[in-house]
């Protein structure tokens, strides 16, 4: 599959020369079935041992299975059998359907809860008739009479009620490996049919209370936690809707027709009535429009577009009719993309998922082991089968690792869908983990700090000879000020064979002449003239242009600093972080940057290999970095730093690098960002703390006969509740924090 990953930028960049597109070797699919953490692993680990598979992730949110081939794409007839023989069923994941199995996953609790419930609530009332008439002389007759009558509600309500766990169990056990829902299983099965002994046997007491009420107090358990994680693929997928599902092409012969976006090419003619949504990402052919950009930058002030700019599927044309040619459609736009940032946000899982998955994957025979010997002790002890099962059946259920197993994953869940909203995309599961513990943030200057859009201030002092070919190399080039020179070559060919350099420029070769543009130091070499001097200490950003041993031009730019910058930084100082700038712009350039923002500490000139090496420096001395810039020069640097943040105006590769991207043209969400990361980590501690505790006392108090199969149900379903409950506090920091 050909990848053409889209930006996430309204600028649209051109491409260097020589730019190859990368072949993935990827297979997505959906899988029913996972019910805890302990399947990831289960499935992982089957999957990757199969040969030719390079990497396996699982997603616990969206069950989105993602595997990654060596040599080829993996074959998808193996693959399933591998998931039927582990127990789960798999399919090719479509984004448009993939909510479909959640929602009906989702019904069906609500059912079972219902069941459950109600249930419950008349098996009580027998029961409740039974402990009365045991301290007042019921006959045994009509004793009997109600446990029957509890016999036929529990059975079928068990039946139906307990599906979503028995047959994850069963599908498990197929797999020959345990899951959470295997003691759960066996607990409801062990309380019911003792009870229906116990009924048989005419025996004073039973427990169907205890198997009803524990399936009512899961399933509310199981339905928190699945209503958390919809909430969080929702929000993508609400996205994706306004993805419009046909579009208006237009033939050769200028006549139009309704079409879907699948049968979109890149180069069709899309008609975009006023009023309408943009159905593909492209390129305005003909027409001027007002646009709407806000669902995709956060800017609520709609933006002129006209002939040559770029446009977005999903944003909103509010003014005349415009013909767009199409150059993605589909899941290649930029709504796909952000859709699936959210997806790989929580796939790689950090220390505290990893601990907490090998945790659950090693509770369940020990949850076994453990009611197997509680079962022995107390038959050793000859207190009779009946009170020594009851035993092992509060242990089964007490001990089951539901809070353990999602104490990291819904607070995960919770706290990505909360930044989602305040328009801040995580591209990594575990960047919360890392960025809860920066103290050190570096700044690019250039497009970071500073308007994306520069401004040429001697246009008039440029020749219209130097102007048209230096903009014809800089529309090769990625960096923000070459993009302030490109627009003034829009309808001449590009430069063939030009090749940009990191950090330094872009040069080509045009006919018999050498053509380069980008910094001072540049342009001195391979030539004996020596360029105008370049003053360091200028507080204005420039690039030079050379044409072979000609006089180099000098081309001056005026940058404004972001509308938030200054607050944002002052607030950052004020919170007790260590604020720098690291730029490839002129001393005097950043130095007024630096000033302005009230940052102590600055480098200027730096190559990406200083900014690497500066980073590592600091880490070195026991920072945690957190990095945040946009240019190429930037990639490798983002990827040195503890957490990488990049802007939505950033590249296709520098956006790769990093762990965060934040839309629209604002640094106030940083804030939001770290304070949200931050309480993140505290619920994941507090859930570890909170979980710890509920086994250290639980456990005992259930081997040493304290604990009822009832009072156990209920406490490990509360304990899970409270575990959800206390992870949805990582959306409720306010927006304006």
């Amino acid at each position: 599959m050909t990848s053409s990953k889209q930006k996430l930028s309204i600028a649209a960049q051109p491409a260097s020369a020589g730019t190859q597109q990368t072949i993935k070797r990827r297979l997505d699919l959906a899988v029913d079935g996972i019910t805890c953490p302990a399947c990831m692993t289960t499935i992982e680990q089957g999957i990757g041992n199969m040969p030719g598979i390079a990497e396996v992730i699982l997603n616990y949110t969206t069950h989105r299975l993602t595997i990654e081939g060596r040599d080829s794409v993996p074959n998808l007839e193996a693959i399933i059998g591998k998931l039927d023989h582990l127990g789960y069923k798999g399919r090719p994941y479509e984004l448009s359907t993939a909510g479909l199995a959640q929602a009906r996953a989702e019904k069906h609790l609500l059912r079972a809860m219902a069941v459950a419930g109600f249930a419950a609530a008349n098996i009580m009332m027998m029961s409740v008739a039974v402990w009365s008439g045991n301290s007042s002389g019921m006959e045994e007759s009509t004793r009997d009479l109600f446990h029957w009558i509890s016999a036929m509600i529990a059975l079928p309500a068990v039946t139906y009620a307990g599906q979503p766990f028995f047959l994850s169990a069963l599908s498990a056990l197929k797999g020959r490996h345990l899951n959470m829902d295997v003691p759960i299983s066996l607990a409801v099965i062990l309380a019911v049919v003792m009870s229906l002994v116990q009924t048989i046997s005419h025996q004073p007491d039973t427990y169907f209370d205890s198997a009803v009420m524990l399936l009512f107090f899961l399933l509310i358990g199981r339905y928190l936690d699945l209503r958390a994680r919809n909430r969080t693929r929702e929000l993508g997928q609400n996205l994706m809707a306004l993805q419009k599902p046909t579009v208006t092409r237009i033939a050769l012969d200028n006549t139009t027709q309704e079409c879907p976006v699948s049968l979109i090419e890149p180069g069709d003619r899309i008609l975009v009535p006023m009023g309408a949504r943009i159905g593909v990402d492209g390129i305005i052919s003909q027409g001027s429009s007002e646009i709407d950009t806000s669902l995709v930058t956060g800017e609520s002030t709609p933006r002129t577009k006209t002939i040559d700019d770029k446009v977005y599927a999903g944003t909103l044309n509010l003014g005349a009719p415009l013909h767009v040619t199409a150059n993605a459609a589909g899941d290649n736009t930029l709504l796909a993309e952000i859709s699936a940032l959210m997806d790989k946000a929580m796939q790689k899982r950090g220390t505290y998922v990893r601990l907490a998955d090998k945790a659950a994957s090693l509770y369940a025979p020990v949850v076994h082991l453990t009611a197997l010997f509680t079962l022995i002790g107390w038959l050793l002890l000859s207190n009779g089968w009946q009170p020594s099962l009851l035993t092992a059946i509060a242990v089964l259920i007490i001990t089951c690792p539901c809070a353990l197993g999602l104490a990291v994953p819904v607070v995960q869940v919770v706290a990505t869908g909360a930044l989602f909203r305040r328009g801040i995309l995580v591209n990594a599961g575990d960047a919360l983990e890392r960025l809860a513990l920066i103290d050190t943030i570096v700044f690019d200057k250039t497009g970071t700090l500073t308007e994306p859009d520069p401004v040429i201030l001697n246009l008039k002092d440029i020749s219209e000879n130097d102007l048209r070919d230096a903009a014809r190399l800089a529309r090769s080039s990625h960096h923000i000020l070459a993009r302030a020179i490109a627009p003034h070559a829009k309808h001449v060919p590009l430069i063939p064979d030009a090749r940009e350099i990191a950090g330094s420029g872009v040069m080509g070769q045009l006919g018999d002449q050498q053509l380069r543009l980008g910094s001072h130091q540049f342009c001195l070499d391979d030539t004996n003239k020596q360029p105008p001097s370049s003053n360091p200490n200028e507080q204005r950003s420039e690039l030079w242009f050379r044409r072979n041993e000609e006089q180099p031009v000098r081309f001056q730019f005026h940058q404004d600093l972001k509308e938030d910058a200054v607050e944002t930084i002052r607030t950052l100082i004020s919170l007790g972080f260590k604020v720098e700038i690291l730029s490839g712009d002129k001393q005097g350039v950043v130095a007024k940057t630096a000033q302005s923002l009230g940052i102590e500490t600055f480098r200027a000139q730096t190559k990406p290999k200083d900014k690497i090496e500066h980073i590592e420096k600091l880490k070195a001395a026991g920072a945690h970095v957190m990095m945040i810039g946009d240019g190429l020069n930037d990639a490798a640097a983002l990827q040195t730093a503890n957490v990488s943040v990049a802007p939505a105006s950033a590249l296709d590769i520098t956006q790769g690098s990093a762990d965060i991207v934040i839309v629209g043209n604002r640094l106030h969400p940083l804030l939001e960002l770290i304070t949200i990361a931050r309480k993140a980590r505290v619920l994941i501690i507090q859930n570890f703390y909170f979980a710890a505790i509920y086994n250290i006392v639980a456990i005992p108090l259930a081997v040493l006969g304290y604990v009822t199969p009832l009072l156990a149900a209920l406490s490990m379903s509360v304990s899970s509740i409270i575990v959800t409950l206390n992870a949805l506090r990582a959306q409720l920091i306010r927006k304006e924090q």
